[in-house]
């Protein structure tokens, strides 16, 4: 079984056909997916998918984009959403330096009431960065000195350098379909090098779309094709990379009952 773990379920999207969305990633051998939160004032529509399935998870979090327009927020408001039984997460958050659609100040200083919800929780934190690797590493250093908390950078796209520094803080590393990119040499790089039991695969749909997927609405079905991707570089088969990165998701994700998910499979 191959987990998903990182799509937008609750995205306009999927509104029409969430039914068959689901349906075709149970075909592709995708049992269950984490769903993540971008938003706190949608935070009830994330849970609500998570709800509705019982293979799908939820996360709680701000997107750094969203930033400044929840700016303020408090780790006490991000663990009283972490209550609920289907929340085994903390995020998304992070630094997006790309778009910069919040001020630097403004993410940094939600990011950081994001690690102390993760560390007060234990839940996982699902760490965003994009063009900000020196600012991310110096906060994720700064923080695991106050006190270690779980955590893991998603769809990562950064240095073989960051990736040492994520790994070194015990911090896992998700790839997405940016992996099967031409122009992603230096990523597939990285895959390859990763130890196998810090590595998880995701979607990060509706974006992102795999080939040979390019062009299409992403969805959970295609990670299969980036486990495969996955595979071709670490000289493995897909099969191994599903049992790894389930073996992994499940030692990261505590709270989420993976167990009864294969059981019911």
């Amino acid at each position: 079984m191959l987990i998903d773990s990182h799509c937008h379920l609750d995205f306009p999207n999927f509104a029409a056909d969430l039914d068959a969305v689901m349906e075709r990633a149970r075909l592709a051998g995708v049992g269950a997916m984490l769903t993540i939160g971008t938003s706190l004032v949608k935070s009830a529509q994330v849970i609500a998918v998570a709800e509705r399935f019982p293979n799908v998870w939820a996360s709680v979090g701000i997107h750094p984009h969203e930033a400044e327009a929840e700016a303020g927020v408090q780790a006490r408001t991000l663990i009283d959403l972490s209550r609920h039984p289907k929340v085994i997460a903390i995020g998304e958050t992070g630094l997006d330096y790309f778009y910069e659609h919040a001020p630097r100040e403004v993410q940094k200083t939600s990011f950081r009431a994001h690690i102390e919800a993760s560390r007060q929780t234990g839940l996982p934190i699902i760490i965003h960065t994009r063009d900000a690797d020196d600012d991310t590493a110096e906060i994720l250093r700064d923080e695991m000195a106050k006190g270690p908390f779980p955590g893991l950078i998603h769809c990562f796209t950064s240095s073989a350098w960051f990736a040492d520094v994520a790994l070194e803080l015990g911090l896992y590393i998700s790839f997405s379909g940016i992996v099967t990119f031409k122009t992603a040499e230096t990523l597939r790089e990285v895959a390859a090098r990763v130890p196998a039991d810090r590595l998880l695969v995701e979607t990060d749909s509706p974006y992102l779309a795999p080939i040979p997927h390019r062009g299409k609405r992403n969805e959970p079905a295609f990670v299969a094709a980036t486990a495969a991707a996955v595979a071709r570089e670490r000289g493995v088969t897909v099969d191994e990379i599903a049992r790894q990165s389930t073996e992994n998701f499940r030692r990261l994700f505590t709270k989420a009952d993976v167990a009864a998910v294969l059981a019911a499979a």
